[in-house]
């Protein structure tokens, strides 16, 4: 097996790579996805569901891809090279990597509204009767203003990454993760205890197991797989980076334990505010989240100023969840470029960046900017969802699937199992997670791909 460069780098502390890993994972889903699809699929009864998906099918697949990272100490290209030697599994690291710079380039647009809307808040643009469909448009739907903020936020994700994994990703993670919980229970605490926020709480917390069907199951295994950000390589990558005294199997569970606490709170966060308004969750998205949520900014005590705190704190919180996801996925593709090609990493993370940013240009004026963009002939949808179909959904489900097969069946369990207990010996959910990996894992993400498919269909 080809060893690892020296100079790559490695996580200070076990808290530095759980940090920075449930920093990738946490993103922009977390806060409106989650939400959303909890109240299109029955509230509380979705997220018990959608918490044994996490547990059963995310959980396994998260520690599979720390395990390959750790034990190649590559990138999710040479770490498949490494364990497959002459075999055509490199492909899936490579999907990972392209996967990554496809997926950041629109990411980075949808991360620019946020960094605007920081500023629109502050200065008190969302007041009560604000048009904030215009106030969207005039972001998402100027070409200069929405190519502006995309190469501004993809600037910030290359400053953190050009730092290296001590220097830059595990400093920056340091701050903004503590920062992102400090953020959201702030908001919480406001949520709750707004006026009419009882109904909201009620319908996020109190199942009523009738509501559950195998359509929400589906979304439930959809949102649990998506929120962890698994199946590009991005965990690979990350888990390159541990040093062989790191416990795999706690480091995991605590990875997924912050990811889905945020979605949780999340909830906390969304439904008594809307309910507060008397409103539930319609539009999905941005439309939820720049248009519909804005619109209630003015609406919450001590007005006027409730509202803009509330505002300024809630795109903060989107701002940071997103950087931290968005310097893992230029982190794929950098890590690749310095192990394999022994490109410098300066140069690696600006190159990839640049191209990063090009490619997300027409996604960044997809909103209205340039018509045909907004509505692509023959396939009816904008470009940027068009993207996200292909890479953030289908690219990663069967990036997800292809390791999942290549842990249980191919490498075998009984190597990844070997590397889980080399630090300390233990592995003591051993047998229920060579089940899960090996037969459930793979079951699941097939059903889960052909129900897109369906879905794509119009089914």
């Amino acid at each position: 097996m080809e060893s690892a460069s020296p100079a790559r780098g490695q996580w200070g502390s076990k808290l530095a790579f759980i940090l920075a890993s449930a920093g990738s994972a946490i993103g922009l889903g977390n806060i409106w996805g989650f939400p959303t699809i909890t109240s299109a699929n029955g509230g509380a009864a979705f997220v018990v569901v959608y918490l044994l998906a996490v547990a059963l099918i995310g959980a396994p697949v998260m520690l599979a891809e720390f395990v390959i990272g750790r034990r190649t100490q590559r990138n999710p290209v040479g770490a498949f090279r490494a364990l497959a030697p002459g075999t055509a599994w490199v492909v899936v690291g490579g999907l990972g990597v392209l996967a990554g710079v496809m997926i950041l380039s629109f990411y980075s647009v949808i991360a620019g509204w946020t960094l605007a809307y920081i500023i629109k808040a502050a200065s008190g643009e969302f007041v009560a009767g604000a048009d904030t469909g215009a106030i969207f448009s005039s972001v998402a739907g100027s070409a200069p203003v929405a190519i502006g903020w995309h190469f501004a936020f993809m600037a910030l994700t290359v400053l953190v990454v050009i730092g290296g994994v001590k220097n830059g990703i595990e400093r920056w993670t340091k701050v903004l993760m503590p920062g992102l919980f400090a953020i959201l229970l702030l908001l919480v605490v406001r949520a709750v205890t707004l006026s009419g926020a009882g109904p909201g709480l009620e319908f996020y917390l109190r199942p009523d197991f009738s509501r559950i069907d195998g359509g929400v199951i589906l979304a439930a295994i959809g949102q649990a797989f998506f929120s962890l950000s698994l199946g590009m390589g991005a965990m690979i990558t990350y888990g390159s980076y541990m040093t062989k005294d790191d416990d795999l199997e706690t480091s995991a569970g605590w990875v997924v334990a912050l990811d889905t606490s945020v979605a949780l709170l999340a909830g906390l966060v969304i439904f008594p505010t809307l309910f507060h308004a008397g409103l539930e969750p319609g539009a999905g998205g941005p439309g939820m989240v720049f248009v519909v949520l804005t619109s209630l900014l003015s609406t919450i005590p001590p007005e006027p100023w409730g509202g803009t705190i509330f505002g300024v704190l809630f795109f903060l919180l989107l701002m940071v969840a997103a950087l931290t996801s968005s310097i893992s996925l230029l982190e794929v593709a950098t890590a690749w470029l310095v192990d394999d090609k022994g490109v410098s990493r300066k140069k690696a993370s600006i190159g990839l960046a640049a191209l990063a940013f090009v490619i997300g240009i027409p996604s960044a004026l997809a909103n209205g900017a340039v018509p045909w963009l907004s509505s692509l002939p023959g396939i009816g949808m904008d470009f940027l969802s068009f993207l996200f179909m292909i890479f953030g959904q289908y690219a990663l489900v069967v990036g997800a699937l292809l390791i999942s097969v290549f842990t249980g069946w191919v490498w075998g369990v009984k190597n990844a199992a070997d590397e889980v207990r080399s630090n300390d010996g233990k592995f003591s959910f051993e047998k229920a997670w060579s089940f899960l990996i090996r037969f459930l894992c793979p079951v699941a993400i097939v059903i889960l791909l052909g129900y897109l498919l369906w879905q794509q269909l119009g089914g």
